[in-house]
């Protein structure tokens, strides 16, 4: 096979998914008369981080097949086991794509339809693309950690506004209590990790509201994310952070993948955090985030 054709080959969902969100927005656009440099440079900002993400995965998996070459059998095993793992993540992953774009596809044969409900589905798209994309990135982040001191208010109120049409759409509230300060973290995988969470409790919350706070603890300075919402099982919790996962509330979705916890929690790892779940069912589950001392964070990293 030749080297474009393995390219191609290697990255067909990645292309075909963002083929599809490039029609999505121009035909979103052609709908509602959206102003064409607007949609033009949306269409440009996909097609990039498509580009991006294919050039990034098929490095990967080229590294891949050439460490399969040169190691012991037992390691060549544990190589394309890694590659599966990434193929049925993808696929499922396309999967579950579709949802949110059927759902864009009957929103623009609708002749009444709301802006505002195509600007959800978009925006639930565009979660799976930084989901794939950190997943892709995942097993090399040490190496892309920019550990700093941020301002935690900022960082909430900064995830909690990209959501802000989905609160408004589902009629929930959101409270945000004491979390003046600054942590030692990296923003753009804390935030990441604070969307997965909010993203759950929002998708699992029917009613009531999610509530964000902090609270002083032994081991250091506690992040909570309560909601109101259905709840987990009890025989669940303790395996809720596990690759592939969903639990009974995920297998009665449908649609998770029970992949955003298990990147959360690897990510918190890796930034000295720590993450556990409590929760009660039918009354609502509360996500809670451990960043310790500062020395407790430093010395953790040293050993990364």
């Amino acid at each position: 096979m030749s080297e474009n054709n393995s390219f191609l080959s290697n990255n067909k969902v990645i292309i075909a998914t963002n083929i599809i969100l490039a029609v999505i927005i121009w035909g979103v656009g052609a709908l509602y008369r959206i102003d064409s440099e607007f949609v033009f440079y949306e269409i440009v900002f996909i097609i990039l981080i498509g580009v991006v993400a294919c050039f990034i995965n098929d490095s990967r998996m080229k590294k891949l097949l050439k460490d399969a070459k040169q190691v012991e059998s037992i390691e060549k095993d544990d190589k394309w086991e890694a590659l599966r793992e990434k193929e049925d993540f993808f696929a499922l992953w396309a999967h579950q794509i579709k949802t949110p774009i059927a759902a864009m596809r009957l929103l623009m044969q609708s002749e009444d339809t709301d802006i505002g409900d195509c600007r959800r589905e978009l925006f639930r798209i565009e979660s799976y693309v930084d989901m794939a994309l950190n997943y892709i990135r995942f097993e090399d982040m040490s190496g892309d950690l920019v550990l700093e001191e941020y301002d935690l208010d900022r960082m909430v109120k900064q995830v909690v506004k990209k959501f802000s049409t989905i609160f408004i759409h589902q009629h929930l509230s959101v409270e945000l209590v004491g979390l003046e300060g600054r942590i030692l973290t990296d923003e753009k995988w804390f935030c990441f990790v604070l969307e997965q969470v909010l993203s759950n409790a929002l998708k699992y919350t029917k009613e009531g509201g999610i509530k964000i706070y902090t609270r002083e603890a032994l081991r250091g300075r506690e992040i909570i994310i309560s909601d109101t919402g259905i709840g987990v099982r009890s025989e669940d919790l303790p395996r809720v952070f596990e690759k592939g996962y969903t639990g009974y509330n995920g297998r009665m979705d449908k649609k998770a993948s029970g992949i955003g916890l298990y990147l959360c929690k690897g990510i918190c790892e890796k930034l000295g955090h720590g993450i556990r779940m409590e929760s009660r069912e039918g009354e609502g589950t509360d996500v809670i985030i451990t960043v310790p001392c500062d020395n407790l964070i430093h010395s953790d990293l040293t050993k990364m």
